[in-house]
């Protein structure tokens, strides 16, 4: 299984201080953002990783993590979107070097305090479909929302008014090599993206999506309310860190 983290983006609900640079090399305490899903990876035993980046600070990227020696990796690979096509549209530019693998997605601002080593050996033996985290949140209606049946997804909608469950998908996705097919076939939403809710009904249509509630906190990291409620998180109860 290989690895994505999505980076890119213009970060502008960070802005001014994405004015000079990326969203994810903002610190989060004691390092910057994007170490914590670098370190979600490699704890679950994923040491291929691909970086999509973008943005005039793109090169900023390799400065700071340059062949990923810090977290015991020999290389990583990094690619560029240019504009802000969406999640599935970024996730779309790694179809070429995933090849045949599976892979892991996380979103570059999105911060667990424990690892998901279980999900990533489940979805293995899963050995096909795909697979989302969840976690009962108290504003469903910020997030994409799942629906249950018995121990089923249901489905997925996107920022709900009415949300029919607490729980969010957050942003750690996994898939088999269908994944870079199902984007093809998408059609930009109002926000002229392409959603990755759009894929994962895709998987729950095929009846093979499967799904982990996470254990412990999850954030992300992407205002400012979220940014310091990240920082405070880390402070007071740690973080996945590299075993």
């Amino acid at each position: 299984m290989k690895g994505i983290i999505l980076a890119g983006g213009l970060g502008t609900r960070l802005f001014p201080l994405t004015k000079i640079t990326n969203k994810h090399l903002l610190p989060v305490y004691d390092r910057p953002m994007i170490y914590y899903p670098i370190e979600s990876l490699v704890n679950a035993g994923i040491d291929d990783i691909m970086i999509v980046t973008g943005g005039k600070k793109s090169g900023d990227f390799l400065s700071l993590l340059g062949n990923g020696s810090d977290f015991g990796l020999k290389h990583l690979n990094y690619t560029y979107q240019e504009g802000e096509g969406g999640i599935a549209d970024a996730l779309g530019l790694c179809e070429h070097w995933a090849a045949d693998d599976s892979i892991c997605v996380i979103l570059g601002d999105n911060l667990i305090e424990r690892n998901i080593r279980k999900a990533v050996g489940d979805f293995r033996e899963q050995g096909a479909g795909a697979k989302i985290m969840l976690k009962e949140v108290h504003d469903p209606q910020r997030f994409g929302v799942a629906t249950l049946e018995g121990e089923k997804v249901k489905g997925i909608v996107e920022k709900p008014k009415e949300p029919e469950s607490n729980l969010a998908v957050i942003g750690i996705y996994m898939y088999d090599n269908r994944v870079f097919d199902v984007i093809k076939t998408l059609e930009p939403s109002e926000r002229g993206e392409l959603e990755i809710t759009d894929v994962n009904n895709w998987y729950i249509n095929d009846d093979s999506m499967t799904f982990e509630v996470i254990d412990g906190w999850w954030t992300d990291a992407g205002t400012f309310e979220s940014l310091h409620r990240s920082a405070s998180l880390v402070a007071d109860t740690g973080a996945n860190k590299l075993d």
